[in-house]
């Protein structure tokens, strides 16, 4: 498990996206609706990293709004390595600035971060599935693909180490 900051999203597009889950179950794929007891939460990651202190990710974000009212317009499905399963919002400027002083201000205070989420390689995702049998990925993109394009707006975020029990809201 990871540690991540967490962005959440409004309440119709959390829905959607959870009826995304279901189908995907019921086409045989394991969606993150069934991991960690069923409390996952959609969500995009700003930042992930082996093991957060809490204490010191709050200290160095410290008046800064990660939770910004940002609008997240979801129009793609990917995969990464690995039978990983996404939703992708375009990478607006507004957002890459957004992920660019969390990025920064977390980096500063000398906490380390998972490389692939450093400002120029990251890539905005909402996880979908971590374990897509490659025989049911033509499936499961079709499933995707039913409920592109996706508006959202952030209206939450959280410091999470599910591995830890934690999850700390954040501003």
């Amino acid at each position: 498990m990871v540690a991540a900051v967490e962005l959440y999203l409004d309440p119709d597009a959390t829905r959607r996206i959870r009826v995304l889950w279901d189908a995907l179950e019921a086409e045989g794929v394991q969606s993150m609706r069934s991991l960690l007891e069923q409390r996952h939460r959609p969500h995009v990651s700003l930042m992930v990293a082996p093991r957060f202190d809490p204490e010191q990710v709050a200290e160095a974000l410290q008046g800064t709004v990660v939770a910004a009212p940002l609008r997240l317009d979801f129009q793609h499905a990917g995969q990464f390595v690995g039978r990983v399963l996404w939703l992708g919002p375009a990478p607006t400027p507004e957002l890459l600035a957004h992920h660019r002083l969390v990025h920064d201000r977390l980096a500063a205070a000398g906490i380390a971060l998972a490389e692939h989420y450093q400002p120029g390689r990251w890539v905005p995702h909402c996880t979908l599935s971590m374990r897509v049998p490659n025989t049911l990925m033509a499936a499961a993109v079709r499933r995707c693909l039913e409920v592109l394009p996706l508006a959202a707006t952030v209206v939450g975020a959280a410091l999470t180490d599910h591995a830890r029990g934690i999850a700390h809201p954040l501003p």
